[in-house]
């Protein structure tokens, strides 16, 4: 789904939520004037630039207090308008007739008893040689994805505006469709590894339910602003954060001979791929429209202590369950500290920032500090390291694997 990311001044990562390669993974840049023209050609007043005889100039998202917050929705309106988001993100989704379902990837309970059991069987033999700080790993992950209904909750949050949100929980513009679409690819994630970890008798289940029942009753606290920069930002960030979370916790399944599981987060991070295509696709078109609005709201995100997804995970005993989750997966380099650098950095190249022109003070201010954030990040990530390499080994017991003790550094 949505979520992994490691706060700067952190010294642990913040893990992830929430997908089989899709067969459109091309450039996050999409809008070169080739495709424009192309897509010109064959829809009439698509690909036009956007220009203040278009649609209102966007304010930017952090300056509300200047400018009417519903002006900032101009731009997704004129995209949507444009025909740009169902050229550029409804094409990602797959077909539901052409998507895995959970079902496709488990053992089937549509053959005799005798296969069933062997297919059990044989998950559970392979499950047997995956370590604990690996089905950590897994556990928080899932638990994260089944936040999904508070998810698409605050995908909601840029209204009230007709045209951008779905109102009537059926609207049929583009922003609306591309919600729905997300979550019902996303809703396959948690279903998929709940069965997983349910079939192969490794964790205790009721300890994973009542987690997965206390983070949907606890909620989301959401700090950014609801408007469309922050929240696209927001998005790419983390769709890229939970491919890398799913794509590793692949190899390492695979490392200790679990090629069910690896296939399994394969096909999530696949998922989570093409929908940081599409986030990213909208910040680049963003950057095209208002580059100073755009910098300045990358800077604010970066600055701002987001909040994660399942940062309020508690199993009703540990109440620092997510700070535990998270430490494990910096230790078993599921998702660490350098992977938050190497996001920025790769985010700042693709948007291509540094070579943004026109900018205000504020903007040009906003270009440097983001510029300069993966270096900063790297430095602060070498001197966590070393304040860990001196600190005696730490344990931590963990209601998910039966209280057995599990590596925190």
């Amino acid at each position: 789904m949505m979520l992994v990311a490691v706060l700067p001044w952190a010294s642990s990562p913040v893990p992830p939520m929430k997908l089989c390669s899709g067969k459109r993974t091309a450039s996050a840049m999409p809008l070169a004037a080739k495709k424009r023209s192309a897509s010109s050609a064959h829809h009439p007043g698509r690909g036009r630039a956007l220009t203040a005889a278009t649609a209102t100039a966007p304010a930017s998202c952090h300056d509300d207090e200047q400018r009417p917050r519903l002006q900032t929705l101009d731009l997704l309106r004129f995209l949507e308008e444009d025909g740009w988001v169902e050229d550029q993100m409804l094409s990602l989704l797959t077909p539901v007739d052409e998507a895995w379902q959970p079902a496709d990837l488990l053992p089937t309970f549509a053959v005799a008893a005798e296969e069933q059991r062997v297919q059990v069987a044989e998950l559970q033999a392979r499950a047997a040689g995956v370590p604990d700080e690996l089905l950590v790993c897994l556990v928080g992950n899932m638990i994260t994805e089944e936040g999904l209904p508070t998810y698409m909750t605050m995908g909601n949050r840029v209204g009230p505006a007709e045209g951008v949100t779905d109102a009537t929980g059926r609207d049929g513009h583009g922003w609306a469709r591309w919600l729905r679409g997300w979550t019902a690819e996303e809703n396959r994630h948690g279903d998929l590894l709940n069965r997983y970890l349910y079939l192969c008798g490794r964790v205790d289940m009721r300890q994973v339910e009542r987690t997965v029942h206390h983070l949907l009753r606890r909620g989301m606290s959401m700090t950014e602003p609801s408007c469309p920069y922050h929240a696209s930002i927001y998005g790419a960030f983390q769709e890229r954060a939970t491919f890398v979370s799913h794509a590793r916790t692949a190899r390492r399944a695979a490392l200790h001979g679990d090629a069910c599981l690896a296939k399994l987060c394969g096909v999530i991070a696949g998922d989570e791929k093409r929908h940081e295509v599409a986030y990213t696709r909208v910040v680049a078109r963003c950057f095209e429209a208002d580059p100073d609005g755009v910098v300045r709201a990358l800077a604010a995100v970066m600055r701002a202590k987001v909040t994660m997804p399942g940062e309020r995970m508690t199993d009703g005993r540990d109440d620092s369950l997510f700070d535990h989750f998270s430490a494990v997966a910096q230790r078993a380099g599921v998702y660490t500290a350098a992977d938050y650098g190497d996001m920025v950095e790769h985010f700042v190249r693709t948007w291509r920032v540094a070579g943004l022109q026109g900018l205000s003070g504020e903007g040009r201010r906003a270009q440097d500090y983001v510029c300069g954030l993966p270096r900063k990040i790297r430095r602060m990530e070498e001197l966590a390291h070393d304040r860990a390499a001196q600190k005696e080994a730490q344990s931590v017991s963990i209601s998910w694997v039966f209280d057995r003790p599990v590596r925190l550094h």
